[in-house]
């Protein structure tokens, strides 16, 4: 049967006005201007592979001058001077400013990234104007201490009076990830502004668009000149000139491990600060006991939304040999009823992968486990004429260390495995480099938090899957990431401690 895509015109969108026009400029000290070398490069919606716009192609040059106004925003004028109470204002009137445009950048979002309005509109926009209403209350708790002291060289008739004081890291580079990207800028962004920090903000170049267009938002509402700057462009020149820069204090990145550990090394030249939310191969373990009204669908949740183009989705899903035939049979009629189609197609329940290569990458791992044995019970095809639709997938029968079973994939294709005992299956899901995240599903309340104090994973789930909020830490055991993002950690990450020490 022809696999057809619904013709959606972004001329007939909210992000029009935003569309039109000359080539998206970059956001340095307040200004919106050309790339110092004049270069653009092209964004596409990956469903119809229609042109969206032309944007700047920052180079070494235009990282320098972001790097020098937000160094210098950092230290004089409005920002350097800004009071606690007045950046929780300002962060708060972002969070407005998001919300009042949310339907425009819902629609930016899913023509840029492909994903369905609903997720982009429902969760993830309005997620991204809560990160920033969260951190505004906190823009006044950054506390300090005073610590008694057992010092005695003071001399007579005085005494010690020592304490701490926080104060922003610095200037940050912020490199965030196309699978979800205004969400993702936010969880930097929001933290780093309560702190007092000054960002580089660098978008992914498969999805530029929601970050220039938050950019417009924030000068709207009244961010200094240089406190936030937007460089878009490639992560091998404009994201290596961030990590490398001995300027930039810290690197807080969202993407895959290899990059992660390239970080590192790239910021050994003046030892800057590091948070990375890195690669996940998250286990979904499904208990004897289970209620499979509310696994199932859960579980398909985990790995079918967005495509599976996010980190901490359930493709490891191990399940009772009990029950184990009633999941695999239940995962498979959910994924075959699921309609592909635009994201702006309100019969689609999901949209394309973000791009042919995402496709095909997907696709490379179900080749190779069809010559390895294992079997597709059903999708596992590329669809659409642009080739960047993805059947949602299930599998059997992998190796427990095939490439199935080891890799990140980030698509729609969920492995499933029967499992006999919970020793059994705690081996098996800890059998990872990886230790993002990890979701159980029972009834037995001692069952769920025995395996959940033994799984090496930075966030566990019981009954539930990839649940966020501002206030809930996210972060990676092993080789998932260093750090934690949201709540008091994500804070935390942005701030340094200054001890005093007086004698008075």
């Amino acid at each position: 049967m022809p696999f057809t895509v619904a013709s959606i015109d972004p001329e007939k969108t909210r992000a029009a006005r935003f569309l039109a026009g000359d080539p998206k400029q970059l956001l340095i000290d307040g200004r919106w201007v050309s790339a110092a070398a004049g270069a653009t490069f092209g964004t596409s919606d990956p469903a119809s592979g229609r042109g969206l716009a032309l944007v700047a192609r920052a180079g070494r040059e235009d990282v320098d001058a972001a790097v020098t106004a937000a160094r210098r925003a950092l230290n004089h004028g409005p920002w350097a001077g800004i009071t606690p109470a007045e950046k929780g204002r300002l962060l708060w009137r972002i969070a407005d400013a998001i919300e009042d445009h949310a339907d425009e950048l819902a629609e930016l979002e899913t023509l840029d990234q492909g994903k369905v309005y609903a997720t982009a509109r429902f969760g993830e926009i309005p997620a991204a104007a809560a990160q920033f209403r969260y951190y505004s209350g906190m823009a006044n708790q950054l506390h300090g201490t005073t610590i008694p002291t057992s010092i005695t060289r003071q001399g007579p008739a005085k005494r010690i009076f020592a304490y701490t004081t926080r104060e922003p890291v610095g200037v940050v580079a912020a490199i965030v990830p196309w699978n979800s990207p205004l969400l993702m800028a936010a969880m930097k962004l929001a933290p780093a502004l309560a702190a007092g920090c000054t960002v580089i903000l660098k978008p992914a170049e498969n999805t530029p668009l929601t970050a220039l267009r938050l950019g417009e938002l924030l000068v709207g509402v009244g961010v200094p000149a240089g406190v936030v700057n937007i460089l878009t462009g490639y992560g091998t020149e404009v994201g290596s000139a961030l990590s490398t820069h001995r300027d930039v204090d810290k690197i807080a990145f969202t993407g895959s491990t290899a990059v992660g550990k390239q970080l590192i090394s790239d910021a050994r030249g003046n030892l800057k600060r590091l948070t990375l939310e890195l690669g996940g191969k998250s286990p979904a373990i499904i208990l004897p006991d289970a209620n499979l009204e509310i696994a199932v669908p859960g579980v398909a949740s985990g790995i079918f939304d967005n495509g599976g183009q996010v980190c901490v989705a359930g493709s490891r899903i191990y399940a009772h040999r009990d029950i184990y035939q009633e999941v695999v049979e239940g995962l498979a009629d959910r994924a075959a009823a699921l309609t592909l189609g635009h994201g702006l197609d309100p019969d689609s329940d999901m949209g394309p992968m973000v791009s042919r290569g995402q496709a095909e990458r997907v696709h490379s791992f179900i080749t190779q486990g069809r010559s390895d044995g294992v079997e597709v019970i059903t999708g596992g095809a590329i669809e659409g004429c642009q080739g960047t639709f993805y059947r949602p997938t299930v599998l059997t029968g992998a190796d427990p260390g095939s490439r199935l079973m080891r890799e990140e994939i980030f698509g729609p294709v969920a492995v499933v495995t029967p499992y006999d005992s919970l020793d059994e299956v705690l081996a098996w899901a800890n059998d990872s480099e990886y230790g993002l995240a990890a979701s159980l599903w029972t009834e037995s309340l001692s069952n769920a938090h025995r395996l959940a104090a033994d799984l090496n994973a930075g966030t566990v789930w019981i009954n539930c899957h990839s649940y966020f909020s501002p206030e809930l830490p996210k972060g990676g055991h092993k080789e998932s990431g260093w750090g934690y993002e949201n709540g008091a950690p994500g804070l935390e990450n942005y701030l340094e401690s200054k001890t005093v020490c007086a004698v008075i």
